[in-house]
């Protein structure tokens, strides 16, 4: 049975351990799901120049932060990686090649571990090329389509609108936030894949919105895995931080809906 695709908003790393809506969605998800035989995530904090999947039987958990409490440094997910697919991934679209020095990011780890607490799935990430434009990479990805008819998730972890400077606790959202994630949305809801692709060219909230990209792309790569017949639906809608989009949705056959 082909597997949903799956774009989440990650936000903040504390999401891996507090108790809140974002983190109780991921919890809801994960238990709607059938298991998968392996999840394959493209993480807004693996950025390389060129494509690369991650190739190792045990990839180490990546603490890629600073300046958090100590219980998120302790966090342990002990998943397995799976060689095989990664060769397989590389063999089906040959610019992507293996790694074998990356582990499991946050932006991976902070929601599998509530998602699939058990870490019993294999887990692969897929790297962000940062060194060619959006398109490029989208095209690519395309081709590990079928993969989903095997039984592989694919997961994307970033956030639509991601300003960090900009960001502050028990922050109002700004209006230029809420204007870009619902321009997204309606876009996503739409299939118009290209806007999205050229989303400079959707107004002036865009600059701010995406002022660097590495979020927003994982977003793309779901994309270029879904199917004519699929459609999203959404959760986790809203900003938070003032200028972090939590948007995500699970994009499936109509009559699938987990929620």
């Amino acid at each position: 049975m082909r597997t949903p695709l799956l774009f989440v908003g990650h936000g903040n790393p504390m999401n891996a351990i507090s108790d809140n809506i974002y983190s109780r969605m991921w919890e809801k998800i994960g238990k709607s799901l059938a298991p998968p035989k392996a999840i394959v995530c493209f993480s807004a904090h693996w950025l390389t120049s060129g494509s690369f999947v991650t190739c190792k039987s045990n990839p180490e958990i990546i603490y890629d932060f600073y300046g958090f409490p100590e219980e998120l440094y302790n966090v342990k997910y002990p998943v397995a990686g799976d060689e095989h697919l990664a060769k397989t991934i590389s063999q089906t679209e040959k610019t992507i090649r293996l790694d074998t020095k990356w582990g499991i990011d946050h932006g991976t780890w902070s929601v599998l571990k509530r998602m699939f607490p058990k870490a019993n799935i294999p887990v692969l990430q897929i790297s962000v090329d940062y060194s060619a434009p959006p398109e490029i990479q989208f095209e690519l990805i395309k081709k590990l389509k079928g993969m989903r008819e095997e039984g592989i998730l694919f997961i994307g972890s970033g956030n639509i609108v991601h300003n960090l400077p900009l960001a502050a606790m028990n922050s109002k959202p700004y209006d230029w936030a809420i204007e870009f994630e619902e321009i997204c949305r309606k876009l996503i809801e739409k299939k118009d894949f290209a806007s999205l692709i050229h989303y400079e060219q959707l107004g002036a909230s865009s600059r701010l919105a995406v002022p660097t990209d590495d979020h927003y792309r994982p977003m793309l790569n779901t994309l270029a895995l879904a199917y004519e017949d699929e459609e999203p639906s959404f959760f986790n809608r809203g900003i938070d931080l003032g200028s972090v989009s939590m948007l995500s949705f699970i994009m499936q056959t109509p009559g699938n809906n987990p929620f």
